[in-house]
C-alpha cells in the first residue's frame, strides 16, 4: 500500500511502516511536522526524495538502510551560531545563492545536515522556506563551517563582481506562512 501521513500523521505513518514494512510499498509525508526521533525506533533518519512538490516519499527499504546523519545532534547549534555571529554572511548567501525577486527583510538558518542547510526568509509577501544545498558533503561541524566560509567568501566575492557564480541559483522557495 502507499501510506500518507500529513502533518502530525507522518509520525504515525513512520511508526506503522517500521512495524510492517512489508505492507508499505510507499511513504509519503505531506508538510511533514516531525522530527525522526519523535516516534519509536527512529534513529535512523530517512532518504528523502522531492514528491509532488509538497511533500516527501520514502521507500521502506531505503529507509531501513538509512545512516543517521552526522551533524543531527549539532544541527541547532551551528544554525544558533550561524545566525548569531554570522547573520550578514547567511543574508548574503541567500541573496546571491537564492533566485527571489521580492525584498527580504530578515533570513534566518533553521536547520543543516550533511548536504546542506534550510533558512527562514521573511519579506513583505510572508515567510519563505528555502533549501540551500553545500557544493560537497561534509561529515561534521568542522566541514560545516569550512563550506560556510567557503559559500560566504564566494557570495562576497560575487556581490562585490570580483567573480562570477560558480553554481546553480536555487529557484524554489516555498511560502510557509
Amino acid at each position: 500500500m502507499v501510506l500518507v501521513g500529513p502533518s502530525l500523521g507522518a509520525a504515525v505513518a513512520i511508526d506503522f511502516t517500521v512495524n510492517y514494512p512489508e505492507a508499505v510499498s510507499k511513504l509519503i509525508f505531506i508538510s511533514a511536522s516531525v522530527y525522526a526521533e519523535s516516534t519509536r525506533d527512529m534513529s535512523r533518519v530517512p532518504k528523502f526524495v522531492p514528491y509532488a512538490g509538497d511533500g516527501m516519499w520514502v521507500i521502506p527499504s531505503e529507509y531501513s538502510d538509512a545512516e543517521p546523519d552526522t551533524l543531527r545532534n549539532f544541527a541547532e547549534s551551528i544554525a544558533e551560531e550561524m545566525n548569531s555571529k554570522h547573520a550578514e554572511d547567511v543574508h548574503r548567501i541567500y541573496n546571491i545563492y537564492v533566485e527571489s525577486d521580492f525584498q527580504v527583510t530578515d533570513v534566518k538558518m533553521i536547520w543543516v545536515d550533511r548536504l546542506g542547510f534550510d533558512l527562514h526568509v521573511q519579506s513583505g509577501e510572508g515567510t519563505f522556506a528555502v533549501r540551500i544545498p553545500f557544493s560537497r558533503e561534509v561529515s561534521d561541524e568542522k566541514g560545516v563551517k569550512s563550506s560556510f566560509n567557503m559559500m560566504s567568501h564566494h557570495a562576497w566575492e560575487v556581490e562585490k563582481s570580483y567573480a562570477a557564480p560558480e553554481f546553480e541559483r536555487v529557484q524554489f522557495l516555498k511560502k510557509i506562512r
